[in-house]
């Protein structure tokens, strides 16, 4: 990709067969159920069910000769995955699942190519859980494993990269803004690669004129989602850029990759991010045409596509020299 599409929503690049797959994918989606956070029991069953389907994981992951490691960092749980020769880099990755199911075991699939590609340490966030603790401690969890991240012997003088997918986007965004604190950390982030996030908690326009007939996300209802998330208290506050990412400060940043989905409730965060963190570094924004929220875990070419090229990016920016990351405008 060329840097033309630095700071704009550019279409991502695709052909009329990749693009029947996408609709044709979209017609089953629309049987299923829609993501909601109503209540803290549907949740809880969910996140069992996650942990039921996930064992034997670790098997899966000693076919491609990996293993991982699981361990407290700044009083966090994290997975580890390593490449089998020297690391050249860390990706510090945080999971999504709406901030209520999810945990650190649940992107092995992507990381393992990413650990396998890029010759990278993964180091995968464990943050609690909105079903138990307050939005606050997330963000707190995340801080806390990220600066353990950049203190830790093991990752000195490596370079680091964050990746965040929905909830996930929302806490890597606000985990980088919040690490402004320790400059010298932050010039370690070599940038932030961002899937279909969520950067404002009272709602952007694309969430509030959502349509009924949204895939995967209720649309809807999101805003009460998120008026459920952050109980007591009121638009004004949720807009403090410690909860909303949206608002804050991107001076010192690094350079950013952003995907959306067209179909996606929340497409406009994304693009608001993208304008917003353009002014302090280079931003490639893309908008993948008929996807909805989650695309990346759905089997079609245009999704393994995005993975291979944000495989690539994540490549580069570990390899570029810091100076270099924080060379714009």
């Amino acid at each position: 990709m060329t840097d033309a599409n630095w700071g704009k929503a550019a279409p991502w690049p695709q052909g009329e067969r990749e693009l029947a797959q996408v609709r044709a994918f979209n017609k089953k989606l629309a049987w299923l159920p829609r993501f909601k956070i109503r209540n803290r029991v549907t949740p809880r069953l969910i996140q069992a069910l996650l942990r039921v389907g996930q064992i034997g994981g670790d098997g899966k992951l000693r076919q491609h000769g990996l293993k991982a490691e699981s361990k407290t960092m700044g009083a966090v749980p994290v997975r580890i995955i390593r490449p089998q020769g020297p690391s050249k880099g860390v990706v510090l990755d945080f999971h999504g699942g709406g901030w209520v199911i999810g945990n650190a075991q649940m992107d092995d699939n992507f990381n393992v190519a990413i650990v396998k590609t890029c010759h990278v340490t993964v180091v995968s966030v464990d943050y609690s859980l909105a079903v138990s603790t307050p939005i606050e401690g997330l963000l707190e969890d995340c801080l806390n494993a990220t600066r353990a991240v950049l203190s830790d012997a093991e990752f000195q003088g490596l370079p680091v990269v964050v990746v965040g997918e929905s909830a996930g986007g929302h806490l890597a965004a606000a985990t980088l803004l919040a690490l402004k604190q320790w400059p010298d950390m932050l010039q370690r982030i070599h940038g932030a690669l961002l899937y279909y996030g969520v950067y404002d908690l009272t709602g952007t326009p694309s969430v509030r004129n959502a349509p009924p007939d949204t895939l995967v996300l209720d649309g809807p209802g999101m805003v009460e989602a998120l008026r459920l998330l952050t109980p007591g208290l009121t638009d004004e506050q949720r807009r403090e850029p410690t909860l909303s990412p949206l608002y804050g400060d991107f001076s010192s940043l690094p350079p950013a990759l952003m995907f959306a989905g067209e179909l996606d409730p929340l497409r406009d965060d994304t693009r608001l991010l993208a304008e917003r963190w353009q002014a302090s570094a280079p931003v490639e924004v893309y908008t993948l045409p008929s996807s909805p929220h989650g695309f990346i875990h759905f089997p079609t070419a245009m999704a393994q596509s995005v993975l291979a090229y944000s495989r690539e990016w994540i490549s580069a920016r570990i390899e570029a020299p810091a100076a270099v990351t924080r060379s714009y405008p």
